[in-house]
């Protein structure tokens, strides 16, 4: 299995609302961060499915684009674009860490 595949997959899941399939990409001890902070957004899967489904999937306009890809080594740099949390389109650069074949942990940098 490639480093990409995980993240190919909840990009997929998350463009289609599919918290299963989102959730299931990511590890049991998952942990995730929003730059500049040094305490964790999110800590676990379960907490990660209960957040997407609460305050992401529950809104129908929400999507992805994704503008570039790089992997180096065992993390994927993805630059998005988010439409649908508000009138302005959100950029990000979401890093990816993948270990056993699931996402272990994510650093999104928003801008702006």
């Amino acid at each position: 299995m490639s480093v990409v595949t995980p993240v190919e997959k909840q990009f997929t899941a998350y463009n289609a609302h599919d918290i299963d399939a989102f959730a299931a990409c990511f590890s049991e001890d998952f942990t995730s961060w929003r730059m500049p902070s040094d305490e964790p957004a999110l800590r676990g899967r379960e907490a990660l499915r209960h957040f997407y489904a609460q305050h992401r999937f529950n809104n129908p306009a929400l999507r992805a684009e994704l503008l570039s890809r790089t992997v180096m080594g065992n993390k994927v740099f993805d630059h998005e674009k988010i439409y649908g949390m508000g009138d302005a389109v959100i950029e990000n650069m979401a890093v990816y860490e993948v270990q056993d074949g699931c996402i272990k942990n994510a650093w999104f940098f928003f801008a702006g």
